[in-house]
């Protein structure tokens, strides 16, 4: 299963969320949700994380946090672990309660966070709970629209300074009436499917982040390297192995050395994570089933036969990557 691929700094701002496993709710009373924002208020002191924003829903939640430091996973796995065991030992269940890994965007500033509170805090709404956000109990809602004290751990005044009002709380409220065109900006603003800002922004990220080379087990990390060129790419892989590909796409039987070749090539495409199994067979003359089967056991004879992940190591080499 591919990894979800974060990138932690200190000062990062972030939405994350996270749906119980099949579906199950998360939150089956007050106490449950009592519980979760009792964590959230030790994950704030502990992890020192800024808390702007939450919604607690049935089946799942968004939070709005700040890192000072580069710890996110480590505190979402706290909170996931911790809201688990109390969870289980409450309603006398086992198991997982989460649906795999939480899920994160990368949000740029306080200006975008802004627009994102909106986009969640309307999500009561959405779903058919209630009739007005006011009377949702269970998200932070209240706190920026109607002026209610917010516990220590909430941090409200970065979204609300970014209302040029006399009355930010109801600057705030006239601002979630006008949702839609909200929800319009957000979704375009989310690039790559993970990162919520602007090119500028995804720019600086790839400077800072990116790897050297392509991950098969990190996709996202792969789309913020940019799409590949398929063709460009194998052409450029058959020449440094001496592989004729005209012959490879016209034969129906290829020679041993040929096929060790093409098989180095299939396997080579499919460790980008950046293609299909149909996109590769597609440029080599195979099936989309014929692609599939040909990984796992290329993988295999890598991982016994020396001189094999020689030169499919001298091939990386020669390739860049």
């Amino acid at each position: 299963m591919a990894r979800q691929w974060r990138i932690e700094c200190p000062g990062a701002i972030y939405h994350v969320m996270s749906r119980g496993n099949g579906g199950q709710a998360i939150f089956r009373s007050k106490d449950d949700r009592q519980t979760f924002l009792g964590l959230l208020e030790e994950l704030a002191e502990r992890f020192g994380i800024e808390v702007h924003g939450y919604v607690l829903m049935d089946n799942h939640y968004h939070l709005m946090l700040k890192t000072r430091s580069a710890n996110l996973s480590r505190a979402m796995q706290w909170l996931g672990t911790g809201y688990t065991l109390k969870f289980n030992i409450n309603h006398h269940t086992s198991g997982h309660l989460f649906q795999g890994r939480f899920k994160s965007i990368l949000v740029e500033n306080d200006a975008y966070l802004l627009r994102l509170s909106l986009y969640i805090h309307k999500n009561p709404l959405k779903a058919g709970l209630v009739r007005r956000l006011a009377d949702y109990p269970w998200s932070s809602y209240r706190y920026y629209a109607y002026a209610k004290k917010p516990p220590e751990w909430l941090t409200t005044r970065a979204i609300l300074n970014q209302l040029s009002a006399k009355d930010v709380h109801r600057a705030y409220r006239n601002r979630i009436q006008r949702y839609s065109d909200e929800q319009g900006s957000v979704l375009e603003d989310l690039k790559l499917g993970f990162i919520l800002g602007s090119q500028d922004f995804v720019a600086d990220l790839k400077e800072r982040f990116l790897k050297e080379s392509r991950d098969k087990e990190l996709p996202q990390h792969n789309r913020l390297m940019g799409p590949l060129d398929p063709s460009a790419l194998t052409r450029t892989a058959a020449a440094v192995l001496d592989l004729d590909l005209d012959t490879v796409l016209k034969a129906r039987r290829i020679a041993p050395g040929a096929k060790d070749k093409r098989d180095m090539l299939v396997y080579l495409l499919w460790k980008t994570g950046g293609m299909t199994n149909q996109t590769i067979g597609e440029q080599l003359g195979v099936s989309y089933s014929a692609a599939s089967k040909i990984v796992p056991v290329f993988k295999e004879r890598l991982a016994r036969e020396g001189e094999l992940r020689r030169r499919f190591a001298l091939l990386c080499e020669q390739l860049g990557g």
